[in-house]
C-alpha cells in the first residue's frame, strides 16, 4: 500500500518518510556515459533479481507521458528520470513501499517510501533490496569514499534519508525561512513537496540529510528524526494558538476551505493544495468533523494532474475538465 493512502498513517504532521540509497555496478561508467546496450545490461541484470523478489517492471523507454507523471506524482521517480533519454526502467513493490530506479543518475537507486515517521523502518527495507542485490552484483566501493556515486555530493553513504512534513502553524507564523537557515547549520536542508526547486505548495516540505561523506547512516537517521521532533513540539505549540477566540479569521478560512472542498464545481491543483493544508489543519485540531487524515492524503496525489488522467483512462485532460473531475471526485471521497 502506497504511503499516502497508508490507513495506519494518522500523523498529523509528518506524512512519510523516505530513505534513498545510490549503487553503481563495478565495471560500468557512470550512467551519464552510459552506452544503450551497456545500460541495457544493467537493466537486465539488476531487474531480473527484482523481479525474482516480486518487484513489477516498468520500462520509461515505453511508457506513456501520462503514467510517467503519475508515478512522478507519487514520488516513486525524480524529474530527470522521467525525462531521460536512452534505457532506465523503474522497478516497483508498491505493497513493501519500494521504488527502484534503475540507470537514473547513478546505476540503481533504491527507495522505501513508509506513511509517518517511521525512517528505521524505511532504511531497514531500503537496505534488504541492498544487501539483496550487493550478494549477486559486484557494487563500485571505495575503503576511504564510501560508496562511488555519480554525483561527489552523494559520496560515502550515498543515502539521502527525508521526511515528509506539513507545517501550516509555521507557515503562517512567517518561521520557515528561520527553520531552513537552522537547518543548513546542522546538516540538513529544506525543499518543497517534489523536492529540489519546488516550492512549498499546501505547506508541505520535505526535510532531507546533504551530508553523505564522514558520517554514518546511523548517525543521519539519528539527526533528522531528533530534528523532525523538534519540528513537530513547534508546530504543535503554534497550532495550540488556532482557536476560535484566539484566531477567528484563520477559523473562518479553515470552515470556508471545507465548504469550497465539499461543494466546488471547479477546482484547479493550486486550488486544492491551498484548501487541503486548511482542511487538514481543521482536522488536526478538531475544528472539523467527517473527515480523516488518511482521505486527505490519498487525495493529495491522486486528484494531481497526472493521476487524474491516468483515472480517466486518457492520454491528457484539458484544463476545464481536469478542475470539473478534481472537485467531482474530491465531493465523492469527502461523502463516504
Amino acid at each position: 500500500m502506497a504511503w499516502y493512502n497508508n490507513q495506519e498513517n494518522k500523523n498529523d504532521v509528518v506524512l512519510s518518510s523516505r530513505v534513498r540509497l545510490a549503487r553503481n555496478l563495478e565495471g560500468y561508467p557512470f550512467a551519464s556515459r552510459l552506452g544503450d546496450e551497456e545500460a541495457r545490461e544493467i537493466i537486465e541484470k539488476v531487474g531480473g533479481l527484482l523481479e525474482k523478489g516480486g518487484f513489477a517492471s516498468i520500462d520509461f523507454t515505453d511508457i506513456s507521458p501520462v503514467r510517467a507523471g503519475m508515478l512522478w506524482e507519487k514520488h516513486y521517480v525524480s524529474h530527470d528520470f522521467v525525462n531521460k533519454k536512452g534505457p532506465h526502467t523503474l522497478m516497483l513493490n508498491e505493497s513493501m513501499g519500494l521504488a527502484v530506479m534503475l540507470c537514473e543518475e547513478d546505476h540503481i537507486r533504491i527507495q522505501s517510501i513508509l506513511g509517518g515517521l517511521a525512517l528505521d523502518k524505511a532504511y531497514q527495507n531500503a537496505c534488504a533490496a541492498d544487501d539483496y542485490l550487493s550478494g549477486e552484483l559486484p557494487i563500485a566501493y571505495h575503503q576511504e569514499l564510501g560508496f562511488l556515486t555519480h554525483c561527489p555530493t552523494n559520496l560515502g553513504t550515498a543515502m539521502r534519508a527525508s521526511v515528509m512534513m506539513f507545517l501550516p502553524a509555521l507557515t503562517m507564523a512567517g518561521r520557515i525561512g528561520t527553520l531552513a537557515n537552522h537547518l543548513s547549520k546542522i546538516g540538513l536542508t529544506m525543499r518543497g513537496f517534489y523536492g529540489e526547486g519546488t516550492g512549498a505548495q499546501g505547506a508541505l516540505y520535505q526535510i532531507s540529510n546533504q551530508i553523505t561523506l564522514g558520517i554514518t547512516e546511523e548517525d543521519t537517521l539519528r539527526k533528522l528524526s531528533d530534528a523532525v521532533r523538534q519540528i513537530v513540539e513547534s508546530e504543535h505549540e503554534l497550532r495550540a494558538l488556532i482557536t476560535p477566540e484566539k484566531n477567528p479569521k484563520t477559523v473562518d478560512r479553515i470552515c470556508r476551505a471545507e465548504g469550497v472542498l465539499r461543494h466546488a464545481y471547479l477546482l484547479s491543483s493550486d486550488e486544492f493544495l491551498t484548501h487541503y493544508a486548511d482542511v487538514r489543519l481543521g482536522v488536526a485540531l478538531g475544528l472539523l468533523s467527517g473527515i480523516d487524515l488518511s482521505t486527505l492524503d490519498t487525495l493529495l496525489i491522486e486528484m494531481m494532474p497526472y493521476n487524474l488522467a491516468h483515472r480517466e483512462n486518457k492520454t491528457a485532460l484539458g484544463e476545464k475538465e481536469r478542475d470539473l473531475l478534481r472537485a467531482k471526485y474530491i465531493k465523492e471521497m469527502l461523502k463516504r
